[in-house]
């Protein structure tokens, strides 16, 4: 079974031993460490799961990133955006590993600008940046601003740390920068889109073989935004360029790639959490798209 989304308590019970006091105050929490500590020979392995806090982390060193359906092999340095919707974890290919890493809550930043709209915490963009050496020290430098302020008797160091936390991700998409929709999108046709992909992704990631997603088709989608599934195909082709079912396919791909890889369930059961109700239509979806059946994918 994958394991089910780490809290932030159990990070800190796991990794620390210990819970700050002030983890459950109203403001959020927020808190720098340094990567050193947690990686090495001796370092517990990092299970492939979902955490329910967001975290950035300055990778230094040689490693495979496992996030979502996704393999990202890094050479050398790497910034990786981790949000609650997506599980991941990443392999050490070496024992020359460093880094920093900070962790957030969503209420850390609530009335404090809506960070969640940024491309790095969108599901399905791109979360793993690849550095060079001058971006390295620059995102060094701003960790190096985290651990003066946080360490600090300023009164509104808290302020400071929110804007190093949007100058990390403004730095990172101007590094790469990230893909958007073409100019001109109408606000209303936006708006679907992203109450449609909301609704997609509140559904995964499957972390039981009992879970089910309810909403497969475009007319489910629609039933559940109260409008019609005409309004919703000419919405998503607007601001996406895909189609509903598209989309929701691509969604269920990704999500079947990630429980084939990191479960041990058998494919019926697999197929069921996905909607498929006959096996042999799972299969045939899948070869469809991967051309390769579930357990032939599974074995690679």
């Amino acid at each position: 079974m994958m394991d089910k989304a780490q809290s932030i308590e159990e990070f800190y019970q796991s990794k620390l031993n210990w819970i700050p006091d002030n983890l459950k105050k109203e403001m959020g929490h927020f808190n720098v460490f340094e990567l050193d500590d947690f990686v090495g020979c001796h370092a517990k392995p990092i299970p492939y799961s979902r955490k329910d806090f967001y975290k950035i982390s300055l990778i230094e060193g040689r490693n495979n990133i496992y996030y979502a359906d996704k393999t990202v092999v890094i050479d050398e340095f790497a910034l990786l955006f981790a949000n609650p919707q997506v599980p991941y974890n990443w392999e050490s290919l070496d024992d020359a590993q460093s880094g920093f890493f900070c962790i957030f809550t969503d209420a850390f930043f609530q009335q404090y600008g809506n960070f969640k709209e940024y491309p790095v915490f969108k599901p399905g963009a791109d979360a793993v940046y690849s550095l060079d050496e001058e971006q390295r020290q620059e995102i060094r430098r701003i960790f190096s601003r985290m651990f003066e302020e946080i360490s600090s008797d300023y009164v509104y160091k808290y302020d400071v740390l929110r804007s190093l936390v949007f100058e990390i991700i403004h730095s990172a998409l101007k590094f790469k920068p990230a893909t958007s929709n073409p100019v001109g999108k109408q606000k209303a046709a936006v708006r679907v889109a992203s109450l449609f992909i909301e609704l997609l992704e509140r559904q995964f990631p499957i972390e039981s073989p009992m879970q089910q997603m309810k909403l497969r088709t475009p007319a489910d989608f629609a039933d559940h935004l109260c409008i019609h599934v005409n309004h919703l195909n000419r919405s998503l082709k607007e601001v996406t360029e895909k189609t509903t079912s598209q989309l929701i396919a691509e969604r269920i791909l990704q999500e079947a790639r990630a429980l084939l890889k990191h479960t041990n369930w058998n494919i019926s059961e697999i197929a069921w959490c996905l909607g498929f109700e006959e096996l042999p239509h799972f299969i045939h979806f899948f070869k469809k798209n991967v051309h390769l059946t579930p357990g032939s994918f599974r074995n690679v």
